[in-house]
């Protein structure tokens, strides 16, 4: 990919040039990141011929930052205004109740809505967008997640976490200026989102290896750029500068558009954040606080990075084939195990996704024998993989938190997700193949004894 460049502070988007064999989509939308931009709103929104009558969605929180301004312009450049307030004592949540507020804000003539806010705003203004046929804009007030380019609304179903088809911002305004007043807590979340990327990156290599999985190679350009700018940015990140959270929400934005080029997060999601939705989902059972979802990606990619070195490191040469068909489950007992997991009501719900049941045992072998046939290979191509002192290393200087228990994850939920975060989704992952290889809970304790 060419180096990031604009004009008039609007990201100019190149045509994806891949013969990857998947379908590309054209990124229709304009990204604008620079200083002083929000007094500019109006006319970004104006250029795209969006519509005049528009509901604001903001919270009580970042009303005061910057929701109040958005109003305050749209109605002096003569905008009709509905604003939808989401006011909490605790942390929004994307919930129905949420969804069911923005929409009873709207009226039949509305024709666009803007978010004014971070992830979880943004999440829920897209999918209400995708429901209702109106375009929606985004002003963006923290560089904490990739999400803002993204086509899929991470929400909660009752205590379940569902990711659902969604559109993407006609506009993006991303003002370095107020992004650079948000918490450091929430620029470690976007850092964390970030560095996610290596296990994505991997475990898609692994899947197109073993599975002949589709791949794109620029989606991965991109990758490797978003990863490479904020990895060499972390002192201007940490301090606060706008060099430092312009490059922040850069690398976010050229994540998500990988989401948008194709269509679905492999490049983008893996383990890493099947760890964090679990966190959250059991959390949210106990009814106890949970960690913001890049800062608990950021810890699961520290995990994840251990098992991958139990993967690397071990000799697949020597394998009992027959006692590993003894020690699989039936169908019966996966799914018992998997809703004692994720709770019986959520369980049932992931169980019931297409293509999530056991595979067969020929199936099983094969994939055993591609792994150990292609080791050489794997080895050869995963070299991009930072070591755990590495990343150690970058979350000290960015002063980021390392541990599960540093985040309040106790250590039998650390356990259960590495067993049974590859349950959340059919998306194949090195735990897939520990659990093929029937070394899964193995090379777990052995991560969480070095711990």
């Amino acid at each position: 990919m060419a180096n990031i460049t604009y004009q008039d502070d609007k990201l100019l988007l190149e045509q994806i040039a891949c013969d990857c064999g998947l379908q590309h989509g054209v990124p229709d939308m304009d990204i604008y990141i620079g200083r002083s931009l929000l007094e500019r709103l109006p006319e970004y929104l104006r250029q795209r011929q969006l519509g005049s009558r528009v509901v604001v969605i903001t919270d009580n929180v970042v009303y005061e930052v910057a929701g109040r301004t958005v109003v305050e312009l749209l109605r002096a450049a003569g905008y009709a205004v509905k604003l939808c307030l989401l006011e909490r004592d605790e942390p929004l949540l994307p919930n129905e109740t949420a969804l069911g507020e923005v929409l009873l804000t709207m009226e039949t003539d509305t024709e666009f809505l803007l978010s004014v806010g971070s992830g979880t705003l943004t999440d829920i203004a897209r999918y209400v967008s995708v429901c209702t046929g109106k375009p929606f804009a985004c002003v963006g007030t923290a560089a904490s997640m990739d999400g803002y380019t993204s086509v899929v609304a991470p929400l909660l179903h009752g205590k379940q976490k569902v990711n659902k088809p969604a559109g993407y911002p006609a506009v993006l305004v991303c003002d370095i200026e107020i992004m650079k007043t948000a918490p450091l807590e929430m620029m470690i979340a976007g850092f964390g989102d970030v560095v996610g990327k290596y296990i994505a990156k991997a475990d898609w290599i692994l899947g197109r290896i073993v599975n002949q999985e589709p791949y794109c190679p620029a989606c991965v350009e991109l990758i490797d750029e978003a990863v490479g700018h904020c990895v060499g940015a972390i002192a201007g990140i940490r301090a606060g500068t706008e060099e430092g959270i312009q490059r922040l929400i850069e690398g976010l934005v050229l994540a998500g558009l990988t989401v948008l080029v194709i269509g679905h997060t492999r490049a983008v999601a893996s383990m890493e954040h099947n760890m964090g939705h679990y966190w959250e989902m059991l959390k949210l059972q106990r009814e106890e606080d949970h960690p913001s979802h890049g800062t608990a990606v950021g810890v699961a990619t520290g995990y994840v990075l251990r098992f991958y070195e139990q993967f690397l490191q071990a000799d697949l040469d020597h394998l009992d084939l027959e006692a590993i068909k003894n020690q699989r489950w039936t169908e019966a007992q996966r799914e018992e195990a998997v809703m004692q997991a994720y709770g019986r009501a959520v369980g049932r719900k992931l169980l019931d996704q297409e293509d999530n049941g056991l595979i067969s045992w020929e199936e099983q072998v094969r994939r055993i024998r591609v792994l150990q046939e292609n080791m050489a290979a794997i080895h050869s191509e995963l070299t991009f993989l930072p070591s755990v002192s590495e990343v150690v290393a970058m979350y000290d200087r960015l002063g980021a938190p390392q541990t599960a228990a540093e985040i309040g994850i106790e250590g039998d939920l650390l356990r259960s997700s590495m067993l049974y975060g590859k349950d959340y989704r059919n998306r194949y992952s090195v735990f897939n193949a520990a659990w093929e290889l029937g070394l899964l809970e193995q090379w777990v304790d052995r991560v969480l004894e070095k711990q």
